[in-house]
């Protein structure tokens, strides 16, 4: 007997001829996610990923933690593994189900023969088993609509599988399987949501930040990538760009209208950002932009940073309001690090007055008036970079 975790895929299990590709690339992120807990023997069969500790220094509780944030797992449990008979099922599962029972007053038991060869039907399983749970635990009832435990029993080819104890996983598609694009975060709320929910359907994230020293802090920079590692345990290894902005930001205070400063500035952010996903193999953008939330998100300005674009801006919180972020936020454990008080280059020289309805054409004149050419090519040159590794990193702020 032993204790392993069997991890359940979601929507994977729809993609037909592509699964097996969805499927390796689900098991590789699990090996990497695993490979600094312990030493785990993994096996795939019927749209589950059996996660078995190879030596005892495995420690499973931490495998579990970590495993609940990999996308493409839907649904986690820690289940018994035992010989595959009904002696063992009837016998051997109850102290292992007795943590879960014992606090609970109704259950119910459902079990799957993948393995038809064996010699008790599913609802047979299910009534013995279920008469000597009553037999041991008689607080118990059963109740099998809305029951406080479900204990489930699943007969495989090679051994049975008992379990009462699920976890939800993180749910969508295995980071990889969805392309790769550039993360502009900053140290607000929203971009860390953005990064999660794109890395959520498949997306490879990459990060880039601009800084604008003296105007803003290292420990603005540290708590960027503070926000970077905690994304990291969902979206994976993150590789993370630092662009110098503070000479493009006084280019523009200078030579541009003060109501369009943000909207150029994005727009210069855009550029810069597009170049080094050129270089990375990058197909598209993330940004945290809510509709309306500010002056540099309406609609009217949107057109405009999106008219200085070359590939695709995704955008996933587009349609949220604020609380919805922040709700986000908040499971994924950004909101305490977003919320400290070290200044955003974003927030550097934001005019008083922007303009929230720039049309195209009078934002490109605007820009086009000044030169910022060599000043996007010296921003790219000094670009300092470090690989954000998941659950390895440990920024202190």
């Amino acid at each position: 007997m032993k204790e392993i975790i069997l991890c359940k895929f979601g929507e994977i299990a729809l993609k037909g001829l592509n699964k097996s590709n969805f499927e390796s690339t689900l098991v590789k992120n699990v090996r990497r996610r695993l490979k600094t807990i312990g030493n785990f023997e993994l096996e795939k069969a019927q749209s589950t990923l059996y996660v078995t500790p190879a030596d005892e220094n495995a420690d499973i509780d931490l495998a579990l933690d970590s495993l609940k944030k990999v996308f493409g797992i839907v649904k986690l449990y820690k289940a018994l593994e035992l010989d595959k008979s009904m002696d063992a099922i009837l016998n051997d599962s109850l102290d292992y189900l007795s943590d879960a029972l014992s606090d609970a007053s109704t259950f119910k038991v459902t079990a799957k023969r993948a393995d038809k060869r064996f010699n008790v039907t599913s609802p047979q399983i299910c009534i013995d088993l279920g008469e000597r749970i009553l037999q041991t635990f008689p607080h118990l009832s059963v109740d099998v609509h809305e029951p406080d435990v479900t204990v489930s029993v699943e007969i495989r080819e090679k051994s049975a599988f008992v379990n009462a104890m699920k976890f939800d996983g993180a749910g969508g598609l295995p980071v990889g399987t969805g392309g790769r694009a550039l993360l502009l975060l900053s140290g607000g709320i929203d971009s860390p949501v953005a990064g999660y929910m794109m890395a959520k359907r498949g997306v490879h994230i990459q990060a880039v930040h601009f800084e604008a020293p003296p105007y803003t802090s290292e420990r603005a920079r540290l708590k960027v990538e503070k926000l970077a590692e905690k994304i990291s345990l969902y979206c994976g290894d993150v590789y993370f760009y630092c662009v110098p902005f503070t000479e493009i930001q006084l280019a523009i205070r200078d030579n541009c209208p003060n109501e369009l400063f943000t909207v150029i500035m994005r727009r210069l952010m855009m550029e810069i950002t597009q170049r080094i996903a050129d270089e990375q193999d990058c197909s598209a953008i993330i940004t945290g932009e809510s509709l309306g939330q500010v002056a540099s998100q309406t609609m009217s300005a949107v057109v405009c940073t999106d008219a200085a674009c070359r590939m695709p801006v995704f955008r996933p919180c587009i349609g949220l309001d604020k609380s919805e972020i922040v709700k986000i936020a908040n499971r994924i454990d950004t909101f305490d690090t977003s919320v400290l008080p070290y200044e955003d280059c974003c927030t550097v020289f934001t005019p008083k007055h922007p303009k929230t309805r720039p049309t195209v054409a009078e934002v490109e004149a605007a820009q086009n008036a000044f030169d910022f050419e060599p000043l996007i090519a010296k921003a790219i040159e000094n670009i300092s970079g470090k690989m954000i590794r998941c659950g390895e990193n440990s920024v202190n702020l």
